[in-house]
């Protein structure tokens, strides 16, 4: 009886610790088809300098697995180490979060082929990057129209463009704020108003920061959107 008492003891404990992990790890999986020799890293950002955090060889096998020690949802890089360049064009970034998130990609298109899956974050960050893709897009080609305005000395032409260039990127500031606060349950908003609209009107961030649920105050983002809000408070 004892025996028995002790088994079904243990299990409970395993049971808790295997839970626990579940909470605070990443298991991260993926493929990248055409790739037979390389190394992975998988990286953080640590003041203003890319750290990487885990290693993985690849050998012939282009399938690759890594388990990583995820205190919150955080934005994580998969560098590709090609032995040729180390250009930004080998660099993945993907929103982290506890759990199993998958990335398949190729080694031809490493970047615009990747799919990443798993993260409720990730997937919200793709939602928004691709309305922000527009404002981004209105940009360059106003920059575009300005420099020829500018090269034929046509000066009505560019007040008339400058002001489009500033109402876009009012749209634009004011989409990311908008996105943050309602999605205040996700990591990913204070990200967002840490990384695109860090110099925005400090009420916006106020707003955003005051909108978050507990939980995502007390995370990663959360806590420096926090702050970073209570430097510039003391600035003014």
């Amino acid at each position: 009886m004892k025996k028995s008492i002790v088994a079904i003891f243990t299990l409970l404990v395993l049971a808790s610790c295997n839970k626990e992990e579940s909470k605070t790890n990443l298991h991260l999986t993926g493929n990248i088809k055409g790739l037979k020799n390389g190394v992975l890293y998988i990286q953080r950002v640590v003041d203003t300098s890319l750290v990487a955090i885990d290693t993985i060889k690849i050998d012939g096998d282009s399938k690759f697995e890594s388990n990583i020690d995820l205190k919150s949802p955080e934005m994580l890089y998969l560098f590709l180490d090609r032995g040729v360049t180390n250009s930004l064009d080998n660099n993945i970034l993907f929103f982290a979060e506890a759990g199993n998130i998958n990335i398949d990609t190729n080694l031809d298109s490493y970047i615009v082929s990747a799919k990443i899956t798993g993260s409720k974050n990730q997937d919200k960050y793709q939602e928004y990057q691709k309305i922000n893709a527009r404002y981004r897009d209105e940009n360059l080609d106003l920059i575009q129209q300005k420099f020829l305005a500018l090269k034929n000395g046509k000066t009505a032409t560019l007040d008339s463009l400058n002001a489009k260039q500033e109402n876009n990127t009012k749209r634009k500031y004011l989409f990311a704020t908008n996105f943050a606060i309602n999605n205040k349950d996700y990591e990913v908003a204070p990200y967002i108003a840490l990384t695109d609209i860090y110099d925005i009107n400090v009420k916006y961030l106020d707003t955003i920061q005051k909108s978050m649920t507990p939980k995502v105050a007390q995370s990663l983002y959360g806590k420096k959107l926090t702050e970073y809000l209570s430097k510039i408070k003391a600035q003014q």
